[in-house]
């Protein structure tokens, strides 16, 4: 019997509040040399001098102003799969797919995916800002692992995706959002992956755009690829999804079909506002 082509085992991560990241080489080496040592890291730390996070708040990590980003997540993808993912703002969804797509580590667990990865996560993201639509076709493509021959055959079907034609060769700099996604939408579904995480992007696309997206990603769930999709939109989640899964405080509080899942979400969303 195949494995999963996506296999996720007790996935958490925890994020410490008020902790500024290094900036520099010399930054990066300090922290770790003070982390060797086993001294805080003290002059890296917004000062933050009252707990944030309620101790019985479901999120609350070991130390007083940490939280559980995601905790125990687990969950399996077939091949071929189309998984919607679904919940409230700051449930932990996009954290989820930037670990999937290898952006972030895990602070628990692992994940296993076993194909080759295309990420749409937010706009812009692997696109160089001074350089042109053309161009960062190319770039793009490079970063997803594709070679020049397999984008040379795309190209032309990448840029009548887009609609961006006129402005090809003009900096991405000078895009609009909706053009950003656009073009990053054609390169991501246009250069088969074998797994494609979608967040939620196509939302800053236009109406006629994101029926297109959504008639590409059948298009691509048929060529037997697999797709993890978040979005707030409930009819996308319907119309493309074949299974569910609702996030709720960073932990998976329900997986089932799509249907179902959406009736639990829509009716969880009823009891908050009463």
């Amino acid at each position: 019997m195949p494995k999963p082509i996506i296999q996720v085992e007790k996935l958490s991560k925890l994020y410490d509040l008020g902790v500024v990241g290094a900036t520099t080489f010399r930054d990066s080496m300090e922290r770790r040399i003070l982390n060797l040592l086993g001294q805080p890291d003290k002059t890296r730390k917004i000062g933050l001098k009252h707990r944030t996070i309620a101790l019985d708040d479901p999120q609350a990590g070991p130390d007083p102003n940490s939280i559980w980003a995601l905790k125990d997540i687990s969950f399996t993808v077939e091949r071929g799969e189309i998984l919607g993912i679904i919940g409230r703002n700051g449930a932990g969804k996009s954290t989820l797919l930037k670990i999937l797509s290898r952006i972030t580590e895990p602070t628990e667990g692992k994940a296993v995916i076993r194909g080759r990865v295309s990420s749409l996560l937010e706009i812009g993201t692997g696109f160089h800002p001074e350089l042109t639509g053309r161009d960062n076709i190319y770039l793009n493509g490079c970063i997803l692992g594709m070679r020049k021959l397999e984008i040379d055959s795309k190209f032309d079907e990448i840029v009548a995706f887009s609609g961006i034609e006129k402005f090809l060769d003009t900096p991405v700099k000078r895009y609009s959002s909706g053009m950003f996604v656009r073009l990053a939408f054609a390169v991501a579904a246009h250069l088969e992956p074998e797994i494609l995480f979608i967040d939620e992007v196509l939302s800053v696309g236009d109406f006629d755009f994101q029926q297109k997206c959504l008639r590409k990603i059948g298009e691509v769930s048929k060529e037997g690829r697999t797709i993890i999709f978040v979005s707030h939109s409930m009819n996308a989640i319907e119309t493309i999804c074949s299974r569910g899964i609702i996030l709720s405080q960073g932990r998976v509080v329900f997986e089932g079909s799509q249907l179902d899942a959406i009736r639990c979400y829509i009716a969880s969303s009823t009891e908050n506002k009463k």
